[in-house]
């Protein structure tokens, strides 16, 4: 399931840890690598303004084995990066165009995230939830309708989950949850400054945390102890975190199908309680 990072999947998760110098390459890189790629390490150097030292060691931070090896990547990547990413919606596009380009793009979405994943890291989400008596769940924002989906799925689980709508009673369940839970928290940029609260809340009191975000280099990241990431691209009419959102229900849905395998019996059993409780609510026909 590990799959080797694209240059651009590592330029963006390591980009807030970059100095202004590397942030120029990055971007450079971002905006057109087939322009960088087929340019020398002096010519970039001129252009932005940057030592040729800078360049190497951009290419090292990346984990290349330098400027040369991470050219080579980059045109390796280049034709598969064509023929994948799809073009952002412009106003000029009928009603057909705009339909195919969101599902397109949410399909890419997906299948980035996927190439990223870290066969491991969910192990050890799954290990985690099997070990917990209760999983609360945290998102405010864009991923606190993400938390009410995986709040919705995993009451079907072995586990019992914990969830509401307002922060301000995450932030109480936070400081309520012990040793023998876990969390699930949901933030795009992993920085939001309630969901630092919460983390920080939930590490006191010794919970463990599964963390799903698009920067693992980030506040929350070092307080989680598995991250699961995601990826996305923005485009004219949509920002990066509403992107990443269809990634987020995937692997929501992914740990929900590998912890009722895990513990089928019990799945099974609240399965049937909740069809009972649900069939009350649907019109015979």
């Amino acid at each position: 399931m590990t799959q080797q990072k694209t240059a651009r999947v590592r330029i963006k998760q390591l980009y807030r840890t970059m100095s202004p110098k590397e942030k120029l390459i990055a971007d450079y890189v971002l905006k057109d690598s087939s322009e960088f790629s087929r340019k020398s390490i002096s010519d970039i150097s001129y252009e932005l303004g940057v030592a040729d030292s800078t360049i190497f060691q951009f290419a090292k931070k990346l984990g290349y084995e330098g400027f040369s090896d991470f050219k080579i990547t980059l045109v390796a990547e280049e034709s598969d990066f064509k023929s994948t990413v799809h073009e952002n919606v412009l106003r000029s596009d009928d009603l057909e165009s705009v339909i195919n380009k969101v599902f397109d793009s949410a399909n890419q979405t997906i299948l980035d995230t996927k190439r990223m994943s870290d066969i491991r890291e969910y192990k050890k989400s799954v290990d985690i939830l099997l070990q917990s008596e209760r999983l609360f769940l945290f998102g405010v924002g864009g991923s606190n309708a993400v938390a009410m989906d995986a709040y919705h799925k995993f009451l079907r689980s072995p586990i019992f989950p914990i969830y509401s709508t307002d922060a301000h009673i995450q932030l109480m369940n936070a400081s309520l949850i012990t040793k023998n839970d876990c969390a699930i928290i949901i933030c795009h940029s992993g920085l939001t400054i309630d969901i630092i609260n919460m983390a920080e809340l939930i590490k006191e009191n010794g919970a463990r945390i599964i963390s799903i975000t698009s920067y693992p280099i980030s506040p929350l990241g070092d307080l989680s102890d598995v991250i699961l990431t995601t990826y996305s691209e923005e485009t004219n009419y949509r920002s990066e975190s509403l992107a990443s959102r269809i990634s987020q229900l995937a692997i929501i849905d992914a740990l929900f199908v590998a912890l009722s395998l895990k513990n089928e019996k019990k799945s099974l059993a609240s399965l049937k309680k909740i069809r009972k409780a649900i069939a009350t609510t649907k019109l015979k026909t």
